[in-house]
């Protein structure tokens, strides 16, 4: 299809036309005609570049670590009619040359043992196709948790260090706690769009505290206001996927009427628009795209045809999962033949000992939950065609994390058709689920699954979400495609990685240094190690020797190759847990035992008091301390020490 555009001329002006439909964007400009010019600059203008030859350039004297990059003095002119002047260069902020496109995609809520690429039941052929062709990273953490994932991920920073010590809905006065991040660790996002990047986010946001989520703002923490050109998703930690509370930017939207609408698909839909528009209008300019779906967190729905294709598979059961998910795992070269599958938490009941009515609903369970991931990876599989339509993937560094925590047990030990009641210490029975089952997971539901099948989606550790001192609560699954960075196909990683360690890598790939002042604020300086090394050479000594983890006071620290842990409550204890310094450690040569199953506490009680004072020294340094290990406490403002925009209120004047 050609489009032409005719071009008026005047003596005064030039107009430019452009017409842009859909992906398609033709425009046209006037050439600016050469004359000799006369101009007297500043004295110090020879020393002054212009921001063309700042932006473009990675050497020499330009500073990209101050953000945004400094503008040059403007010349001062003498000439009287401009037609007899040169103008000077056009300020314009861009990108290395050769810099990638970034995609980050997260997926919620979902543990290692989940996804087919990695040993897991659940069919994910996007995520398969993207690690035939890039690489598989099979010791790469979070943090155990939601938004502390989502800001260590795009900050580079450990979470408490960016007052994300959990969830913002249980945020806290202490520092490290506060659910405000910090003008000082400022997102990868702006610095890749004071760097030249066109950015966009996608999905679920969660990352901004409660108490500025209303219109009355402030909107510093919202999305656009943290690094992105353009938002479109919701601002919480979960929405229901059939009628979301979606915004547009700061706006809210009603989300577009199509048949059988699903967020997942609204999401990609809006992803694929904007990034088909950003390149048509801008070709040279890389973006960066955040895509985090709220896919596979509760609420658990999805159309029925994709349950459908999981009936019957989950008949036998939580253990056979756990059982043939290892054995897969060691099949496909994904862990050490040598790997024992740990024990369930004592809570978990085997399967054999469920009644026939448990078994029948637990199994439907899993079968919603399943269709739900693969439909969301479904959903990624049509961003990448639609990456792969503009010509864009080889040159685009697309980063694939299967989870940002562990598979969630918040569903307790029977699933939840509600799962507010979660949240409200309600407890759900068997008898009053079964009638429900054939509407699990459709418009009037809002469900959870029993907290057996997290374990089980966790193969082959023994925890779940929450668990940060437990690899099924923080060793997530990752894919990193880029066909111009990574000359290895279908490789494997085992160095040990961080989400703090995406944004540094990110910067690496596109020879960005990392910034010491963002918009006038010191930055703090970033606290994850690049990757990249690894890239292109699977046998590299790993670089992230030293990592501490801390949630609600189950708390580790993995130091070259030793993990030192407590498990001090599960994610289904939410009254009081006994003292902290009563608290059990454990102790683990990870190199040799991959899923954590043998404790050397007491054959080598020396190492684990080192490691112990380790944890005590890196708490301190990083604003963990003091441990807060309330759970439904927190969730009250007053009790838990944040503000609260209702204040005691019951009543609203409109």
């Amino acid at each position: 299809m050609t489009i032409q555009c005719k071009i008026f001329r005047s003596v005064y002006s030039c107009l430019i036309v452009g017409l842009a439909i859909g992906s398609l964007v033709v425009s046209t400009g006037c050439p600016r005609p050469s004359a000799q010019s006369t101009t007297t600059a500043d004295a110090d203008q020879d020393s002054s570049l212009t921001l063309t030859q700042v932006a473009s350039s990675t050497t020499g004297d330009i500073d990209r670590t101050m953000l945004p990059i400094q503008e040059p003095k403007p010349p001062t002119y003498t000439e009287l009619d401009a037609r007899n002047a040169e103008p000077p260069p056009r300020f314009e902020v861009k990108a290395p040359e050769g810099a990638p496109n970034v995609v980050i995609v997260l997926i919620d809520d979902i543990g290692f043992g989940g996804p087919s690429s990695f040993g897991g039941p659940i069919q994910t052929p996007t995520l398969d196709r993207l690690a035939a062709g890039g690489l598989r990273f099979n010791n790469f953490h979070t943090t155990a948790l939601c938004s502390p994932t989502r800001v260590a991920l795009k900050c580079g920073r450990n979470h408490h260090t960016a007052n994300a010590g959990s969830i913002m809905e249980t945020a806290t006065a202490f520092p490290g706690n506060t659910g405000q991040i910090p003008n000082s660790v400022a997102p990868l996002a702006e610095m890749l769009r004071l760097n030249g990047y066109s950015t966009g986010a996608f999905g679920k946001w969660h990352e901004t505290a409660a108490w500025e989520t209303s219109v009355s703002g402030p909107y510093d923490r919202w999305p656009t206001h943290q690094g992105f050109d353009k938002f479109y998703g919701f601002i919480g930690g979960e929405t229901d996927q059939w009628y979301p509370l979606v915004y547009d930017g700061v706006t809210r939207v009603s989300p577009p009427k199509m048949e059988e609408y699903h967020f997942t698909t609204d999401m990609t839909n809006q992803a694929i628009g904007w990034v088909k528009a950003q390149q048509s209008m801008t070709p040279d300019k890389p973006f960066f795209m955040y895509f985090a779906t709220g896919a596979v967190h509760a609420p658990h729905h999805v159309p029925k045809k994709w349950v459908d294709k999981y009936k019957g598979k989950f008949d036998d059961g939580w253990d056979k999962v756990r059982e043939e998910s290892i054995a897969r795992q060691k099949k496909m070269g994904l862990i050490p033949d040598n790997t024992k599958l740990p024990p369930k938490p004592e809570d978990i009941k085997d399967w054999d000992a469920l009644s026939d009515d448990e078994r029948k609903l637990f199994a439907r369970q899993a079968e919603v939950f399943a269709g739900f991931l693969e439909q969301t990876d479904y959903e990624i599989g049509r961003l990448v065609e639609a990456i792969e339509d503009i010509d864009e993937m080889d040159n685009t560094l697309f980063i694939y994390i299967a989870g940002d925590n562990g598979t969630s047990a918040e569903g307790g030990f029977v699933g939840m058709y509600n799962e507010m009641t979660y949240f409200n210490n309600v407890t759900e029975k068997v008898e009053d689920l079964l009638p429900l089952m054939d509407k699990w997971g459709g418009p009037y539901t809002f469900p959870h699954m029993a907290a057996g099948w997290a374990v089980a989606f966790d193969s082959p550790f023994s925890w779940t979400k929450q668990v940060c001192s437990d690899f099924g609560g923080t060793r997530n699954g990752m894919v990193v495609h880029w066909p111009d960075g990574i000359e290895e196909k279908g490789g494997l990683r085992s160095q040990f990685g961080h989400v703090i360690d995406v944004a540094p890598t990110i910067l690496e790939a596109a020879s960005l240094p990392e910034p010491k002042s963002v918009n006038g604020t010191p930055q703090t300086p970033i606290e994850g190690i690049s990757l990249l090394y690894s890239f292109n050479d699977p046998d590299a000594d790993e670089r992230h020797t030293t990592q501490y983890f801390e949630m609600f006071g189950n708390r580790a620290i993995y130091h070259e190759g030793w993990l030192a842990r407590t498990i001090h409550r599960a994610p289904w204890q939410t009254l009081k847990q006994p003292p902290l310094e009563d608290d059990k450690w454990d102790l683990y040569n990870v190199r040799e035992d991959f899923s954590l199953a043998d404790n050397l506490a007491d054959q080598n009680p020396d190492k684990l008091k080192e490691l112990k004072a380790l944890f005590m020294k890196e708490a301190e340094k990083y604003h963990v301390l003091p441990i807060d290990d309330r759970v439904i406490e927190r969730v009250n403002p007053a009790l838990a020490g944040r503000p609260d925009l209702m204040n005691g209120r019951t009543s609203l004047t409109l």
